[in-house]
């Protein structure tokens, strides 16, 4: 498979499916594939690189069981616990941000949903920050109703963020307290609601590759435009503590061909970045368009300001809309 080719019939309007045999991504020459993916990046999402932060707005002691995850319940680990955070707190948090430069900013909190009492607290919030800040609002709050995701919309939230963590197959494996089907709904109920989802997954969770080429083929089916890719770094004291770190080059196949299943989404660098040189550059010359950045619990090694040096250097634009009025 020639995949300048095959990037250019994506560009004149080929898209992949479950119906394409993929396996050709897994084996085929890693610089032929994301000199490939860079230039479906350069078409469909231009030099405009996406950068969001978010604040974790609620901490520990999470009824959930996912494996990865340091602030569930059922595992040891040294997580921070704390109830949901203040309304001028998050707000200040997010005038800091907004003063770095980022497009968008996201209150994210642990555990399976909020409570009506910590729901109404995240209203609150985002009204506030819909009034103080220029920001775009994201929301990450668990398995919520449709009720709950139009109120969202109404306060200003504009996109909703809820991973689909792997592929239908292997997430049984990593999560057993809810499941992918009710995933999959809370996605389509936030659409549903006029919100746009952001969605991923984690890789190096001991799925297999063709795990993650089903994650990227869901997504695809789904409609998702934000999609963000984990890289798993093995925390103490959860059941995948003993996983081996993923090498750099695996973390690049994955985001390649991504790109290639998802042309139009923005890919999006998200945790185990300081597993890749400089903060992941590479990636974005294999089809990131897009990170999560910031001084925050997900993306250890890079912060707001060493992204925007590093992705000025590779000739990219970070600069927000707002700030181009």
């Amino acid at each position: 498979m020639d995949m300048k080719i095959l990037a250019k019939e994506i560009i004149e309007g080929r898209r992949l499916s479950r119906q394409d045999d993929l396996r050709f991504f897994l084996n085929c020459d890693l610089t032929a594939l994301c000199a490939g993916a860079d230039l479906l990046r350069q078409h469909f999402c231009g030099e405009k690189v996406d950068l969001c932060t978010i604040i974790n707005g609620k901490s520990g002691r999470c009824s959930e069981d996912c494996k990865y995850c340091a602030q569930s319940a059922h595992h040891h680990t040294n997580c921070e616990v704390y109830s949901f955070l203040d309304t001028e707190s998050i707000v200040q948090d997010a005038l800091a941000n907004e003063k770095e430069g980022v497009a968008r900013f996201s209150i994210v909190t642990s555990g399976r949903t909020l409570n009506q009492q910590d729901f109404e607290k995240a209203l609150e919030a985002y009204r506030a920050l819909k009034q103080t800040c220029r920001l775009s609002l994201c929301a990450s709050h668990g398995l919520l109703t449709a009720d709950q995701f139009r109120r969202l919309r109404e306060v200003g939230v504009e996109r909703y963020h809820e991973n689909i963590e792997t592929s239908r197959r292997y997430f049984p494996s990593i999560c057993t307290t809810h499941t992918y089907d009710q995933k999959i709904e809370s996605i389509k109920l936030a659409q549903k609601e006029g919100l746009n989802v952001c969605s991923g997954g984690i890789i190096g969770m001991g799925e297999t590759w063709e795990d993650r080429l089903d994650m990227a083929i869901s997504l695809a089916e789904l409609g998702i435009m934000s999609i963000p890719i984990n890289a798993l770094t093995p925390i103490p004291g959860t059941p995948l503590e003993h996983l081996n770190p993923l090498t750099e080059e695996d973390i690049l196949r994955t985001i390649a061909f991504f790109r290639y299943i998802n042309p139009a989404a923005h890919i999006r660098l998200a945790a185990g970045r300081k597993l890749m040189k400089n903060s992941g550059s590479a990636a974005f010359q294999s089809g990131a368009s897009a990170a999560i950045t910031g001084n925050m619990l997900t993306t250890t090694g890079a912060t707001t300001s060493s992204d925007k040096i590093m992705l000025t250097e590779l000739g990219r634009d970070v600069l927000p809309d707002y700030r181009r009025i």
